[in-house]
């Protein structure tokens, strides 16, 4: 299991998430986010190497709640463009870990594959600020299979409620501070 490091970032994952968001076809907000994390959870990669993480945001400038999930690496991801890669993030500087290479989490296989058990039953979704913690909050709709993994598999907009279809559910702190869930990921 992922240990998670009290360490800085330099830019903040809040920082990064911002500046790539507002360059993709599903941001609806202002120039000028103001993101706040208010869900989300963590998945292990089984050979240890690619953090992945689900976050759930909302932007305090107009309320709008976001899912985006990244992976983070320690080298950039093979057959990627770098800079030109519309899924690269960008990079961070970890206090302890040094240079990470973010990305949307579709675009790397191993996010891929790590969803596709989760979807099949087969990883634990784990807290997202807790080392060694499964987050049991995070469930699967009875009947989700992996099927195929891609960037269809995100909810980008997740809306509070009972699914209308299989996937898997998470909660998130809504605006007046109750907890509410819905939808993050589509399952086959």
């Amino acid at each position: 299991m992922a240990e998670i490091m009290s360490t800085t970032l330099v830019p903040s994952k809040l920082e990064l998430l911002a500046r790539w968001m507002r360059a993709t076809p599903w941001f609806r907000g202002a120039i000028t986010p103001e993101l706040v994390i208010v869900g989300g959870f963590r998945l292990d990669d089984p050979e240890g190497e690619v953090g992945l993480e689900f976050f759930v945001l909302r932007d305090d400038a107009d309320g709008e709640i976001y899912h985006v999930p990244v992976s983070y690496r320690g080298a950039p991801l093979p057959g990627s463009n770098g800079h030109e890669d519309a899924a690269f993030l960008g990079t961070m500087e970890h206090g302890i870990l040094g240079t990470r290479y973010v990305y949307d989490g579709p675009a790397d296989p191993v996010w891929r594959s790590t969803v596709a058990a989760l979807l099949d039953g087969e990883a634990s979704p784990q807290h997202r600020t807790e080392s060694n913690t499964p987050d049991r909050t995070v469930r699967l709709v009875a009947g989700t299979e992996a099927g195929a993994i891609s960037e269809s598999t995100v909810v980008r907009h997740p809306a509070i409620g009972d699914p209308e279809g299989p996937g898997v559910v998470a909660p998130w702190d809504a605006a007046d501070g109750t907890e509410v869930s819905g939808l993050l990921l589509r399952g086959a």
